[in-house]
């Protein structure tokens, strides 16, 4: 005999979660419905932007002289008209936007669209200096083609590159969406608020945090497990977190830091500096430091600092 079908008892179950969705836990915006953007229409969008940055390695194989602007044009074309429509979605949580005004929102996200794709040409530039920072100071590397195809630091910074440049236009949510595709994918989770400078690399790259306030200069070189994290979150009165202080790492031109260490709070890194595989660092220090794991146990730094 066939076996009948259990039977849930859902339409009680239904009622309590729209109880606990409308009612009691409503977190609707001004009362309606918010589209919001979509993950999944971003990572295409993010991949059309990697064509179009780097249309031999991530469009066609078969792009020739004649055929490639028109390839990246098209390519730019289809991806800028998906993002901004995502821009207009995540423009919803912007602070004094009209979220009823559809026209309001939809210019608005064209406006910005536009900004964003005039830096794309600064952003190819900046990495093409991450891409030789990775050939420079990786040895097994033999080709910056292997670079972009294989090196999931990599991969990671493009994808902060263009969040960033996204933030800076003041584009809620989409960046923060962003990031996390490439932290899903790399294990990297880079926050697009973080400034980083040029030539920057991320060797290995699993495990290594960014936080908000995070300023990286230019040369600076990462290895996994690295952590520019916050010692402390400040809170108002009331006991709830103030937001936007800075509260995470300066890191100064051409630092080093290798596999595990963890440096918290606005402290600074002065330039020319080494960090040591796991330290815990916690105070700044000066140029051309040399920091240890057996001199952050003792409280100094190898010329002194404390």
């Amino acid at each position: 005999m066939p076996r009948s079908a259990p039977e849930w008892d859902i339409g009680p179950i239904v009622d309590r979660l729209r109880e606990s969705r409308e009612v009691t836990h409503s977190v609707r915006f001004h009362g309606r419905v918010r589209e919001l953007p979509s993950r999944v229409e971003l990572v295409s969008i993010v991949e059309n932007l990697y064509a179009a940055l780097f249309p031999t390695h991530f469009g066609r194989h078969d792009l020739t002289d004649e055929s490639i602007d028109f390839f990246v044009g098209a390519t730019l074309n289809d991806g800028l008209l998906s993002l901004s429509e995502q821009i207009r979605r995540g423009l919803q949580f912007a602070p004094g936007r009209d979220v009823d005004n559809e026209a309001q929102l939809r210019a608005e996200a064209v406006v910005v669209t536009r900004a964003f794709a005039h830096e794309l040409p600064e952003i190819r530039n900046i990495l093409v200096t991450d891409l030789a920072a990775a050939f420079g100071g990786d040895p097994a590397a033999t080709s910056v083609s292997e670079i972009l195809l294989c090196y999931r630091g990599v991969n990671a910074i493009i994808h902060y590159r263009l969040a960033h440049a996204l933030h800076r236009l003041g584009v809620p949510v989409v960046p923060r969406m962003i990031a996390d595709i490439a932290h899903e994918a790399t294990g990297v989770d880079i926050h697009p608020g973080a400034q980083i400078g040029g030539s920057f690399f991320i060797d290995h790259g699993t495990g290594v945090v960014i936080g908000e306030t995070a300023v990286v200069g230019e040369h600076v070189r990462l290895y996994q497990a690295v952590t520019l994290g916050a010692k402390r979150f400040p809170i108002d009165v009331t006991g709830a977190l103030i937001k936007g202080e800075p509260r995470h790492p300066i890191i100064e031109d051409h630092v080093v830091i290798y596999a595990g260490a963890t440096i918290l709070g606005r402290i600074t890194v002065g330039r020319n500096s080494s960090i040591g595989g796991n330290v815990w660092l916690t105070q700044s220090v000066p140029p051309g430091s040399n920091i240890t794991q057996a001199q952050t146990r003792t409280g100094r730094s190898a010329d002194g600092a404390q």
